[in-house]
């Protein structure tokens, strides 16, 4: 990047430069984003009638394109270049034009100096570094393996291991005798004495097995196979434990990675699961449209039903059912003793749709009931986490019988008690963010004293770093939440390195390059969203009560506004009201195109209607500019809005009642790290527009199975519609060619099913992984234990000390 910079200064295009820089400090602003910078380079090529391919191809238009942020200050400006995905260089270019490269430190103290927060007189702030807990693991090269974590380990531990052969074989002798079940021995018994017997044992049990019919089940030669020293885990047929002992055979002759992922993905090795939920409203009904729950809740349930579904088909296969080996998956979450009307005030409440899925709710302790009686948001849960997961680990004890083999985190407070509990009782950790608070809200790390107050990001931040650094793996649903796209970062990359002025520096906050990022998109409930053209699996009676309720019911406790012609095309949008899901900025879009408004109608569900049914300042906020919207464009005979809290089969059935009259989804949120509405929609045959920032970018296939909008450009977005609805009245066909190739991305890339058996494969292979190269990750988890003692810590102390003026 130094030598694009170089080729602008060696010729004329450096006048440009110069005058660019000057026309910049002629703003009123001395930060600029990536998109302030490019607005601002294109106005100055107009203005200064450059020939069109000055804009993006000249030396400067490419550097331009590069730059992520500009810093002015008084004699120099600073330019962070980001020339390729995970990758930034740090220029300061002084008004002379001489160039010189920036350290990261000499970054964080311009910002820090541009909020008037640096103070080199008082000594320097603390500076937080992980960088070097990563030396001594592996590495991603290439950016576009980033999120692939587990077949470059694969890789590299095949290729360390087996370099090794004596070596290689103790460990795996080591690692097969180490599985039980509540005392029973798993995989390998005492007659297989050492690593010399077990290679002879196995092609004797390859044999033994071989003589028998494939479909012999495993009971009827359970003892034979065990007199050879091999115990139950192998298979539930003669012929499945052929095939796993030969996959073993040839791990152990001729080696590889396939083999080996092959090999440790049937090993019986997850048997208790714990997926952590704290913060939110969690439960089966009553909960949706509350603050801080709604996708999460929907994610954990959908989650932990595949994963026992997909656990009860692994002990199967492996024989276990044998000994009734049957798996136990916990949703820990918070007991909220005034639940309004919720079930969140009981202890245990079994999953539907599971054998042994339970919510199990652990109460906050008793600092403050004004506080701990009620729902607390996720700004300001932090002081009680850390004894809830002691609270929580005794509970967690008792109702498994022993410890969980495996410890999920969701969001930054379940990641964060995730990691307490993972770290006391010695299992392995998964992180799942959903959305990390840092990219959503603008400069949340530099002006974050301003925020503190309501936000309390210095708390979320810290936990983050604690959490995503302590993981033993992370999944992400699409590979732009861990390092976004060439014009965008992602959101763990916004914590490689930032400053909270006054706080700390974060000079290496997470390594991006690790093999513990993983991207694993999550799935759709196929029981409850499926085609509308399934028509036998629908129910009319609530087929015909949806469509009332979408259309023509009149109950102004549960719906705003009556539309005068209900047969136009439905535009139609699921949301709660907040700032990001942007569902007024999709009225505003409807209300500014009169051609919209003539060929369709807009439906909303968000929730609620009214200023008395909610407490959140932006749901009360956003529920106010709703009303201006709608009185200012006079769309009144135009849009419904319905503040009503669907249960989860209306949820489905709602989608399919659209596309009965082939409307259209349209998912309008300022940045979505996933979307899975858009999932929702999209297997149930609606055509769908989504937000071009954030995971529908990897969702959808814009024009083939649905269409990227830019929800901050109405215009464009309004004209992005009535192109589809035009098509749709030429050529009837065209609807139902986008709706056709909707299910089908759905069904071939985001089901539960995939996602699930990822993830279980993945947690076996990073167990196997952290056994077998005896990593030892202590330093690192006591860094981590210093971040949350001497910082966490103590300002989750002064939180809970405002709590008690309330």
């Amino acid at each position: 990047m130094s030598d694009l910079i170089k080729s602008v200064l060696k010729c004329d295009e450096k006048i440009d430069l110069r005058q660019f820089i000057s026309e910049l400090r002629g703003s009123d602003q001395r930060y600029f984003l990536r998109n302030d910078i490019v607005r601002a380079f294109a106005d100055y090529c107009s203005q200064h009638e450059k020939a069109g391919y000055f804009y993006k191809s000249s030396y400067l238009g490419k550097l331009i394109d590069y730059t992520q942020e500009i810093i002015l200050e008084d004699e120099s400006i600073c330019a962070i270049v980001r020339s390729k995905i995970a990758s930034q260089q740090v220029f300061r270019i002084w008004d002379d034009l001489t160039v010189e490269p920036m350290s990261i430190q000499d970054l964080l103290d311009v910002r820090d100096r541009i909020v008037n927060r640096y103070r080199p007189t008082e000594g320097d702030v603390l500076e937080l570094d992980f960088a070097p807990f990563y030396d001594y693991s592996p590495t991603i090269r290439d950016p576009k393996n980033i999120g692939k974590g587990v077949q470059f380990l694969n890789r590299y531990l095949s290729s360390k291991l087996f370099q090794d052969g004596r070596k290689w074989l103790e460990l795996l002798y080591e690692f097969l005798n180490l599985h039980q079940y509540n005392g029973q021995q798993l995989l390998i018994n005492h007659r297989i004495k050492n690593r010399r017997e077990l290679s002879d044992k196995i092609k004797d049990a390859i044999a033994f097995v071989g003589d028998l019919p494939e479909d012999k089940p495993y009971v009827d030669f359970r003892f034979q196979l065990q007199d050879l020293g091999f115990e139950p885990g192998w298979g539930n047929t003669a012929g499945r434990v052929g095939e796993t002992l030969e996959i073993l055979d040839e791990l152990i002759d001729s080696p590889d990675d396939a083999v080996l992922e092959s090999f440790v993905s049937r090993i019986p090795m997850i048997f208790r699961v714990v997926l952590v939920s704290v913060h939110g409203w969690f439960g089966q009904e009553g909960v949706l449209g509350r603050p801080d729950t709604g996708g999460q809740v929907v994610y954990v349930l959908d989650q932990a039903r595949s994963l026992e579904k997909q656990l009860e088909e692994e002990f199967k296969l492996a024989g276990l059912d044998v000994l009734g080996v049957y798996p136990k998956t916990i949703v820990l979450s918070r007991l909220i003793p005034n639940a309004e009307g919720t079930r969140c005030n009981q202890r245990l409440e079994k999953i539907r749709g599971t054998e042994n899925g339970w919510i199990l709710r652990i109460p906050f302790r008793e600092f403050n009931p004004n506080m701990t009686q009620n729902w607390i948001s996720r700004f300001e849960i932090w002081p009680y986490l850390e004894t809830y997961a002691l609270d929580a680990e005794k509970e967690l004890l008792a109702e498994f019988e022993g410890k969980p083999d495996l410890v999920v985190g969701n969001y930054s407070d379940g990641n964060l008690v995730a990691f307490l509990l993972a770290r006391r009782l010695k299992v392995t950790q998964c992180n799942i963010a959903h959305a990390l608070e840092k990219s959503k809200y603008l400069f949340s790390n530099l002006y974050w004293q301003d925020l503190e107050n309501q936000y309390h990001f210095s708390l979320q931040f810290t936990a983050d770093l604690i959490a995503m650094n302590a993981a033993n793996f992370v999944i992400s649903s699409t590979y732009q939440e861990i390092v976004g796209t060439p014009d965008s970062v992602g959101q763990y990359e916004s914590y490689d390195c930032f400053t909270m002025p006054d706080l700390y520096h974060v000079v290496k906050g997470i390594e991006l390059f690790s093999p513990k990022f993983n991207v694993v998109p999550p799935g759709v409930n196929e029981a409850v969203y499926f085609p509308y053209t399934r028509t036998d699996d629908r129910i009319l009676s609530d087929r015909e009560r949806l469509e009332e309720l979408l259309f023509t019911l009149e109950d102004p406790t549960q719906v705003f506004g009556k539309l005068e012609d209900p047969s136009k095309r439905p535009i139609f949008s699921m949301a709660r009201l907040d700032r990001i899901k942007n569902l007024t900025g999709l009225a505003e879009c409807f209300g500014q195109s009169e051609a919209l408004q003539e060929h369709c109608n807009l439906i909303l569900v968000a929730g609620k209607l009214r200023a008395e049914e909610s407490t959140d300042s932006e749901e009360l906020s956003e529920m106010q500019k709703l009303y201006n919207i709608i009185e200012h464009y006079d769309l009144y005979g135009k849009i419904r809005w319905l503040g009503v809290r669907l249960p989860k089969s209306d949820s489905g059935e709602i989608y399919r009642v659209i596309a009965d009259r082939h409307g259209v989804f349209v998912q309008p949120a300022l940045f979505e790290a996933f979307g899975l509405t858009i999932l929702e929609a999209m297997i149930s045959g609606l055509p769908t527009f989504a937000t071009q920032f954030g995971g529908p970018l990897e969702i959808i296939q814009d024009k083939k199975n649905g269409f990227y909008i830019n929800p901050t450009n109405v215009e464009e977005t309004a004209e992005k519609i009535l192109d589809f609805v035009s098509k749709c009245d030429q050529s009837p066909h065209y609807w139902e060619e986008i709706s056709q190739r909707a299910i089908e991305r759905v069904y071939s890339t985001y089901t539960w099913k995939i996602h699930t058996s990822r993830l279980l494969s993945l947690s076996k292979i990073y167990g196997f992984w952290n056994y077998t190269s005896k990593e030892n990750r202590e330093d690192l988890l006591r860094y981590l234990e210093a971040l949350f003692y001497l910082i966490f810590k103590p300002r989750a102390q002064a939180l809970l000390d405002a709590h008690w003026q309330r």
